[in-house]
């Protein structure tokens, strides 16, 4: 059975059980599709629209929520693949053979991000980047029409979702290749903003961690997936 076959639905959202990193790369280099980050807030609020991108592209499990969604249908191998890991271990892989673009972050950020890929990945072939504030008139088609004449292999974009899915979208419209949305991982990578310690992270706990750095702005979330998994062993998903 192919990985196509044994994708998972929940809330109608199509979901790979991929059972280790590797996998979900190969599967990505051969397919040329945008990886979505799945976790417990997209299978409750995703409209119409970004569940019909979704299940046209990848959705990986990057969170507890989805991680035990998937394992309620049955999948016992089902891993959770952090995305703020993965675009790393993508150009660990491939920085000797394909080429990349980057979006997103501040001026910054996203300047410094570049820089430290150099150091970290000596060689690697950037055609392009750019800060992730497309505000002024016409930036988005000029990023378009860069990404279409440039050609790169592996385009990663960091804006938060969904914002960043419907940017690749049209992206992946006028260039077809591999696409994945990162979130805030260019200001992790780069120091800006600190990782949960491995413990928590091992033991899906990252938004129990932040909660506690930051009460005000992450208890909602912390609830919100407490109701989550009680909708799903209630049955509701």
């Amino acid at each position: 059975m192919d990985l196509e076959q044994k994708t998972i639905q929940v809330n109608g959202l199509k979901i790979y059980p991929f059972s280790s990193e590797d996998e979900l790369i190969h599967y990505a280099i051969t397919s040329k599709k945008i990886l979505i980050a799945i976790n417990s807030k997209k299978i409750k609020n995703a409209n119409a629209d970004l569940k019909s991108l979704i299940n046209e592209n990848i959705g990986y499990i990057d969170g507890v929520g989805a991680l035990l969604a998937v394992k309620h249908k049955g999948v016992k191998n089902a891993v959770k693949i952090p995305g703020c890991e993965l675009w790393l271990k993508i150009i660990g892989k491939y920085y000797r053979t394909k080429t990349f673009y980057f979006i997103g972050g501040t001026q910054l950020v996203i300047e410094e991000t570049v820089r430290k890929l150099n150091v970290d990945f000596p060689g690697i072939k950037i055609l392009g980047y750019r800060n992730g504030y497309l505000t002024a008139q016409g930036q988005k088609e000029l990023l378009l029409a860069d990404v279409e004449d440039k050609k790169p292999d592996i385009v990663f974009v960091a804006m938060g979702s969904p914002v960043q899915e419907y940017l690749m979208q049209d992206m992946h419209c006028r260039h077809a290749a591999i696409y994945q949305g990162l979130g805030g991982s260019f200001d992790v990578y780069v120091g800006k903003v600190r990782r949960a310690p491995s413990f928590f992270s091992k033991h899906g706990m990252e938004g129990i961690y932040r909660a506690v750095l930051e009460p005000k702005k992450r208890i909602k979330g912390v609830l919100s997936d407490i109701w989550f998994l009680i909708a799903l062993y209630c049955g509701k998903y």
